[in-house]
Parts: structure tokens; C-alpha cells; sequence
């Protein structure tokens, strides 16, 4: 039975199996899966599971997972800004936020996380929309890594640019309160120059 709307893989060789990214999925094909254990940047594994089954179940939400066996390893997901931050101000429908991206420790360096903005943007509506994201640098894992901020940030950049987002400029204060902070965004091919200049003003909203 499927389940999902879109579906599109890329098989990842590791160790003696596969690790397939897929998406984007719907909460009923997330049942099936269990978090791995040290996906944990944002909240337990089983709490950050309900909140990928929320997004996923939302009209707008697309979750994208990297699973090894039943385990999610990795994942990436979107949806609409948060409506208690300011992006969401002119609730704009072709404005998606790419809330979180996160891979297990274990499975790094196998460029997963590349892979699963590779399969989201195989989605063709992707076009449709403005996707933005908030690199923030309390989210990075900086302790298990062993990286700085600057270094972490150049990864973090160059595996955003690799789906096409790019840096922009914005004066909203949280951004702007760490120079390591950035604004990312990647602008369909379909968007119309009205949304355009709306997300040019939610950049510089703060005069």
C-alpha cells in the first residue's frame, strides 16, 4: 500500500545495506519507523517522532527521512513558518520554512544530509515556493563535533547551497545577534515577483 503523494528515492550505500532517502511521506508510512537514538538535537527521539507525524500530516508539511532497516537516521522537513514569528506575517502560501534537518551521529559523513534536500527538491511543486530556513548556531551539535561555529557553518552552507539556497541578507535581530547566523533561501522557478518583494520585506521588516 502506499501512502505517500510524492515519492522519490536515492539508495546510499552503507556498510552491508542501504540506506534509502525518501519522501516526501506521510504520518501513516512514518508509523512503520522508529527515530534513531541519538537524533536528538531538538527533543527526545520518540517526542521529535510525533513532531515529524504533526508536519507530515499537515497540508503543506513535507517530511523527507533516511532509513536504514525500520530506523530513521536522518530526515528534513517543511512547512509553513511558525505563526508566532514574523515570517508568517503576510501568511504568504508559497513561503515554506525548512524547519529542521538532522542526521545521527553514527551515519555522518555519507553526505546524507545532501541527499535528502537532493530528494526534496525532486519534487517538482518545490518550484512553487520560496523555501527559507534560519541557521542558527545553538542548534548545532558544536560538542560532538568538535568543530567551531565558523567551521560548522561552512558545512551547514555548502550543504544548503547544494540544493540551490543561497545567503541573503536581513536585518531581523535574532540573525543579526551572532555574525555566524544567516538567512538561506531558495526561490522557485514559479513564484510570482509579488511573493518576491513580500519575502523581501519580511527580510528587512525590522527598520
Amino acid at each position: 500500500m502506499k501512502y505517500v503523494k510524492h515519492s522519490f528515492q536515492k539508495p546510499i550505500p552503507y556498510l552491508d545495506s542501504t540506506i534509502i532517502v525518501e519522501g516526501s511521506v506521510s504520518a501513516d508510512f512514518l508509523q512503520n519507523f522508529h527515530l534513531h537514538e541519538e537524533l536528538n538535537s531538538f527533543r527526545a527521539p520518540a517526542e521529535q517522532m510525533k513532531m515529524l507525524q504533526k508536519i507530515a500530516s499537515l497540508p503543506e508539511g513535507k517530511v523527507i527521512i533516511a532509513y536504514y532497516g525500520q530506523t530513521i537516521v536522518g530526515y528534513v522537513v517543511f512547512s509553513y513558518p511558525d505563526p508566532r514569528e514574523h515570517w508568517s506575517r503576510f501568511k504568504m502560501p508559497d513561503l515554506l520554512e525548512l524547519g529542521s534537518i538532522e542526521v545521527s551521529r553514527p551515519f555522518r559523513g555519507n553526505q546524507i544530509a545532501k541527499r535528502l534536500l537532493e530528494v526534496s527538491f525532486l519534487d517538482p511543486t518545490m518550484e512553487d515556493y520560496i523555501v527559507m530556513t534560519t541557521l542558527y548556531y545553538w542548534h548545532w551539535d558544536l560538542k560532538g563535533t568538535g568543530l567551531t561555529i565558523w567551521q560548522y557553518r561552512r558545512i551547514m552552507e555548502n550543504v544548503m547551497k547544494s540544493a540551490g539556497l543561497i545567503c541573503y541578507p536581513t536585518n531581523d535581530p535574532e540573525i543579526r545577534s551572532h555574525p555566524v547566523n544567516s538567512l538561506m533561501a531558495r526561490i522557485g522557478k514559479n513564484v510570482p515577483q509579488s511573493s518576491i518583494e513580500k519575502f523581501d520585506e519580511l527580510r528587512f521588516q525590522y527598520r
